[in-house]
């Protein structure tokens, strides 16, 4: 198969899956579940298959260490609006590649954790996998005019998601995410528009763009306001206030996808275009956001210790966490921006599993309270081990994902000697400390201690909800155990963003 073809068909299938659930009898639930699984199971074999394609490619061209210009694969340029010169032009590199088997298996994975949902079924299902469509798109797109269009795609729907199928504060949370998002849109459609205008090229093109050398002053001015436009959606302090509320009013795969990719998206924004496009500006800017990442993870991990709901518990940890994300890239050594890469995948394997568990938790207790709980290994084993293993992923235990993820962060940070940057990472390293208290406790008081005579009646994991617990935990260990491929694939796409920087 043609590979601009699959990577067109990656994306376009979850909007094919939405189009064929439009005709399905609202009342015809299995159906409607089926063709939504088929659809993603479908995907997630051609993700799996681009992958394996992507990886004989590049490992017989490999970027050599000084290459300027970054390397996509699987190229394909269409024009669409041509007045403007906005092509349909997409393409991978190894981060684009790995973003999209996150999401394949994330996606596939949060589909059989709603295999209960009844209620509006097939609208729920329809607006799922348009979200994904767009996240596909963002990841193989390399115009930034279509790259924004995928991208208001992906966001979009969580309005309704979690305003008609959320818990709790459903509408205060949906409207609160839907302003604050679409204000960071803004702030990124302003900077791309910037870019093409100041480049005289006339053109999106991403690889046309970075070859094009802006002028300090435009810089200077134009970084932030991309950097803080993608931030918005990678919960950048103080920018993040949206992030707890939408995830713990979120129906269970919504926050799975939410928290284990889309927010991704901003992180991946933040290094693909203004970091890469624009790299005066961030060696300008840099010190500023580093402090305010630092703030992002201590904020986070303290949050998350004055919380009592698991939700909650867990919005506030990916606050932290996702904080790590763009701290390994404010870093802007080779190693923190590859820790940075390498903590958006295991963050969202880890987050996905958090949600997906907690989901399964609350559908047999009708509680999120870790008061309330007590005792549930004496009848939910499967589910109480599972939680106990990514509460340990979640504090960097080692042959997890988390520790190759956040060693190469801290290492990388500590690595730039600034003051500035040293006495940052120490305070995030403290952070893990942090961590510990309210993952231990929160796993403490779920787990272990006598068991309220309601609960006594409870039963395990089902063997449809084993299996997507089962495929996380196995992603999380084998990321832990075997990191080396996702290593090397890494090290190629951060060799061009990491040349630029330092040109």
């Amino acid at each position: 198969m043609n590979g601009s073809f699959l990577l067109t068909m990656i994306w376009a299938i979850p909007f094919i899956t939405a189009v064929a659930l439009l005709p399905v009898c609202r009342d015809d639930h299995r159906r409607i579940k089926m063709i939504s699984l088929v659809g993603n199971s479908l995907n997630l074999l051609l993700v799996i298959g681009l992958t394996f394609a992507f990886i004989n490619v590049s490992t017989g061209h490999p970027v050599a260490a000084g290459a300027k210009a970054s390397q996509f694969y699987f190229t394909a340029q269409v024009p669409w609006l041509q007045m403007m010169h906005i092509e349909y032009n997409i393409g991978v590199d190894a981060i684009s590649v790995l973003m999209m088997l996150l999401t394949a298996i994330v996606i596939f994975c949060g589909v059989l954790a709603s295999w209960g949902v009844e209620k509006q079924a097939k609208e729920f299902f329809v607006l799922l996998n348009v979200l994904v469509a767009g996240v596909y798109g963002v990841f193989v797109s390399v115009d930034l005019f279509t790259f924004f269009v995928f991208y208001e795609i992906a966001v979009l729907p969580m309005y309704l998601l979690i305003g008609l199928w959320g818990t709790g504060k459903k509408e205060y949370a949906s409207m609160k995410l839907t302003l604050m998002l679409v204000a960071g849109s803004a702030f990124i459609l302003a900077g791309i528009l910037a870019l093409y205008f100041a480049s005289g090229l006339n053109t999106f093109d991403l690889q046309l763009l970075s070859q094009h050398h802006f002028s300090p002053q435009f810089q200077y001015w134009v970084f932030p306001i991309i950097f803080v436009g993608f931030g918005v959606l990678g919960a950048l302090y103080p920018f993040h206030t949206w992030s707890p509320d939408g995830h713990a009013s979120a129906p269970t795969a919504v926050s799975m996808l939410h928290a284990g990719v889309l927010m991704k998206l901003g992180g991946y924004g933040c290094l693909r275009v203004g970091m890469y496009l624009l790299p005066e500006g961030a060696n300008m800017w840099m010190s500023f956001f580093l402090v305010l990442v630092t703030i992002n993870v201590l904020y986070g991990a303290f949050g998350a210790i004055k919380q009592t709901d698991l939700k909650y518990i867990t919005a506030y940890s990916s606050v932290s966490h996702c904080g790590l994300v763009l701290f390994g890239f404010t870093a802007l050594t080779f190693t923190g921006i590859k820790g940075g890469v390498l903590q958006m995948i295991s963050h969202g394997l880890m987050t996905a599993l958090f949600f997906c568990l907690i989901g399964m938790i609350y559908g047999r207790t009708h509680t999120r309270t870790v008061s309330e709980m007590g005792g549930l290994m004496k009848v939910m084993p499967f589910l109480s081990v599972a939680y106990v293993i990514v509460g340990l992923a979640g504090l960097g235990l080692p042959s997890l994902s988390g520790f190759v993820a956040e060693a190469n962060v801290f290492v990388g940070s500590f690595s730039n000697p600034t003051t500035l940057n040293r006495i940052c990472t120490v305070l995030a390293v403290l952070s893990i400390v942090v961590t510990a208290v309210y993952v231990l406790r929160a796993v403490n008081g779920l787990v272990n201690g006598p068991i309220a005579d309601r609960f006594l009646t409870l039963t395990d994991a089902s063997p449809l909800e084993k299996i997507p617990v089962t495929i996380l935990l196995f992603c999380l260990f084998g990321m832990g155990i075997l990191p080396g491929w996702i290593v090397d694939l890494v090290n190629e796409a951060v060799h061009p963003i990491y040349n630029n920087l330092m040109r």
